[in-house]
C-alpha cells in the first residue's frame, strides 16, 4: 500500500465525523509504537516529523524508517506528514523525500503573508499530488521552536484563505497551547467556534496542542525521579467534543513523549544495572502503543483503514487538475 494523501484521509474523516490521531516521530522505537496502535485498531494514522526531527534523523534514516513502517503494514493507511513547516525550501525538501504531505506555517505574519506564502505552497505540492495544511490563527506555548500568544482564528477570515489558497486542512487557533505547560489550570476551548469554521469552509480542520499530558503518565514520571508538577493539558472531552463540531486531525506529540519517559525511568528506578538500550527502549516502545491506542480509540478512527484504498501521488494530482 502507497503513503496516503492527508486530503482522501481527512476527507473520510469529515465524512465519517471521527478524527485522525497525527503523531510526531523522531526515532524507530516511537514510530513502530505508533504503528503497533494502529495496527492493533485498525486505524489509518498520520506520522508527522517536525524540522527538528528531519535535522536529528539526517533526512534519510527517518525517510527509511517511514518506508519499513508502510512495508510491515500494508492494510494501514499511513500519511506520511510535514509538521511546520516554515518556508518553500523546507516543503520543496520534505516532498523531494517522499512526503505525501505537508504543513506550512505562515500564521505568525500579517493575514495577506500567510495567504501568499500558503498559495506559493499549495502551488508547488499540489500539481505533485502533495496535500498541504496551513493555520490561521496563533496557539499560545512552546514546543521546539514554535511558539506565540493565543489569537483565536476569525472565521471569516478562515473562509477567505482557504479560497484564496486552495489549501486542503486548516489549522485553527481555539484556545489551546503548545507543549506539556500549556495552562495553569484545565481550559475551556471555543468549540462552537470550531463548529462555525467548519459549516462556513466546508474544510477538514486540524488541532494544534492538543496533547492531554495524562495525570498517570505525569504521576509515574515524578515518581521516578522526574520533574513535571505543574504540567496540564487538554481534557480528553473537549478533544471529543472539538471532533463532533469539525476537526478531523488532532496532533499530539508530549503524550508520546511523557510515555516514552515515563517507561525509561521506571526500568532505571528497578533496576539500576540495566544498560542494554533494548532493556529500556523496548518498554518505552510498548507505553507509546498504549498510549496511542487510547488516543485512536477516543477519536474514533479505530476501525476505519479499510474505509478506502489509499490514491497515489500520480492519482491525487487529477483530483487538483478537475478541480
Amino acid at each position: 500500500m502507497p503513503f496516503a494523501t492527508l486530503r482522501q484521509v481527512l476527507e473520510a474523516a469529515r465524512e465519517g465525523r471521527y478524527g485522525v490521531g497525527a503523531f510526531n516521530v523522531n526515532n524507530m522505537e516511537s514510530l513502530q509504537g505508533i504503528m503497533a496502535a494502529a495496527a492493533r485498531c485498525n486505524s489509518p494514522v498520520i506520522i508527522q516529523a517536525s524540522r527538528g526531527a528531519l535535522k536529528y534523523t539526517n533526512l534519510n534514516y527517518l525517510r527509511h524508517l517511514m518506508l519499513a513502517a508502510v512495508e510491515l503494514n500494508p492494510n494501514i493507511p499511513v500519511v506520511l506528514h510535514l509538521d511546520h513547516g516554515d518556508k518553500i525550501e523546507t516543503v520543496r525538501e520534505a516532498i523531494a523525500l517522499g512526503f505525501t504531505s505537508v504543513m506550512i506555517d505562515a500564521s505568525h505574519f500579517p493575514f495577506e503573508e500567510n495567504v501568499r506564502i500558503t498559495k506559493e505552497v499549495c502551488d508547488y505540492a499540489h500539481p505533485r499530488g502533495v496535500s498541504v495544511e496551513a493555520e490561521l490563527g496563533t496557539l499560545g506555548g512552546i514546543e521546539e521552536d514554535v511558539s506565540g500568544h493565543v489569537q483565536l482564528t476569525n472565521p471569516d477570515q478562515a473562509v477567505e484563505f482557504i479560497n484564496r489558497t486552495g489549501v486542503d486542512a486548516l489549522a485553527v487557533a481555539i484556545g489551546t497551547s503548545h507543549g506539556a505547560y500549556k495552562f495553569k489550570s484545565a481550559p475551556v476551548l471555543a468549540t462552537d467556534l470550531v463548529r462555525t469554521i467548519s459549516d462556513r469552509t466546508h474544510k477538514p480542520l486540524v488541532m494544534h496542542g492538543s496533547s492531554s499530558v495524562p495525570a498517570d503518565i505525569k504521576k509515574m514520571i515524578n515518581d521516578y525521579g522526574g520533574r513535571m508538577p505543574e504540567a496540564v493539558g487538554v481534557p480528553m472531552e473537549s478533544i471529543v467534543a472539538s471532533i463532533a463540531n469539525g476537526v478531523c486531525k488532532i496532533n499530539v506529540d508530549t503524550d508520546s513523549r511523557m510515555a516514552m519517559t515515563a517507561a525509561i525511568r521506571k526500568v532505571f528506578h528497578d533496576d539500576p544495572t540495566k544498560f542494554d538500550p533494548r532493556d529500556y527502549l523496548g518498554p518505552a516502545r510498548e507505553a507509546i502503543t498504549d498510549m496511542v491506542e487510547s488516543k485512536m480509540r477516543a477519536f474514533g478512527c479505530a476501525g476505519h483503514a479499510g474505509d478506502y484504498v489509499p490514491l497515489t501521488l500520480e492519482e491525487a494530482k487529477h483530483q487538483y487538475y478537475n478541480l
